[in-house]
Formats: C-alpha cells, sequence, structure tokens
C-alpha cells in the first residue's frame, strides 16, 4: 500500500530556517483552522477534514438497584434447577432468569439450613417497635389537648382585647356626658 503525502510541496533553500523547518510568510499559519478548514493559502493541496465520531449521550443514567428475590422465587429456581437433567439445561435456566451460579449455591444452603422456609418475605434491618394500643391513644389525645390549648390562648386574647374596648369605649362617654 502506498502513501500519499499530506502536501505537495518543495521546500527551497530560502524558505528553510537554521532548525530546518520551513519558514511562514507573514499571515500563513502552519496549522489548520480551528473551525476545521485547511488554511486559506493550501486550501487546493490539503486533504479533507476528518470527520469525527458522534458525541456520546449524555443522559443520566438512573441509580442501579440491588435485585431482591422472595422466599418462594428462590424454592421455584431451585426447584426448577433440580428437574434439570440433560448438560446446559440448568445454564439455560440461569440465563433465562438472570442469575447467576453462585445463587444456586447460595439458596441451596439456605434451604438446607430451612431459612428459606422459615423467612418468608422477611424485611431486612432493624424490627419495628410492636405498637401498644392505648399508646396510640394517647398520642391522639395530646395531639387534640394542643389543640384546644392553643384556641383557648386565643380565644383569652379576644377577650382581654374586648374588655380593653369596653373600657376606652365607656371612658369616652363618660367624658364626653358632663
Amino acid at each position: 500500500m502506498a502513501q500519499t503525502p499530506l502536501r505537495s510541496a518543495s521546500i527551497t533553500p530560502e524558505q528553510s530556517t537554521v532548525a530546518g523547518g520551513p519558514q511562514r510568510r507573514s499571515g500563513e499559519r502552519s496549522e489548520p483552522e480551528r473551525s476545521g478548514g485547511p488554511p486559506a493559502t493550501t486550501a487546493a493541496a490539503a486533504p479533507s477534514p476528518i470527520e469525527r465520531p458522534p458525541a456520546p449521550d449524555s443522559e443520566v443514567i438512573p441509580k442501579a438497584r440491588r435485585r431482591t428475590f422472595t422466599a418462594e422465587y428462590k424454592l421455584r429456581i431451585l426447584r426448577e434447577a433440580e428437574k434439570c437433567t440433560q448438560s446446559g439445561q440448568i445454564g439455560a435456566l440461569l440465563r433465562r432468569e438472570g442469575l447467576y451460579s453462585s445463587h444456586l449455591t447460595e439458596w441451596g444452603r439456605l434451604r438446607d439450613k430451612g431459612f428459606l422456609a422459615a423467612a418468608g418475605d422477611r424485611r431486612r434491618g432493624r424490627r419495628a417497635k410492636p405498637t401498644d394500643p392505648s399508646a396510640k391513644r394517647v398520642a391522639e389525645l395530646e395531639r387534640a389537648n394542643r389543640r384546644l390549648s392553643e384556641k383557648l390562648r386565643k380565644a383569652e386574647i379576644i377577650i382581654d382585647f374586648q374588655k380593653k374596648v369596653q373600657a376606652l369605649l365607656s371612658l369616652q362617654d363618660k367624658e364626653g356626658k358632663p
């Protein structure tokens, strides 16, 4: 395969500098313009600009979540795996369900220890405190008490204001009548 030169320009001894490179004329650039086109003086001799690949997709990918499997699902997959007798059937089952062989191993151990049958769909994390029905009633009564206390405070402010207004009006009546 023969390579073609990028520029067909010969350098004369007058154009070369001490370092051996060509001299630039005033207003001439040694590299293509930033817009991707060749310089204006060598437009006919330069090859076409190189096409760039498209920019990658900038869409935000949602955060990955860990998969959770129910005890029924695990037991069903283990039963299906036990039914597989020919080579390649377990691999097909794992590919179809999107699982790994380590899942079967771990789930088999859990089943043998009795955890899958007893666990059901137990939630992970700290257990919720049992709620006392009387505690719920007490909390409800405390909320009602706070609400009524606030209402009483506002009513007392209004009554005090009305008393002051009544006292001012009665003073004006007394002063106005000799």
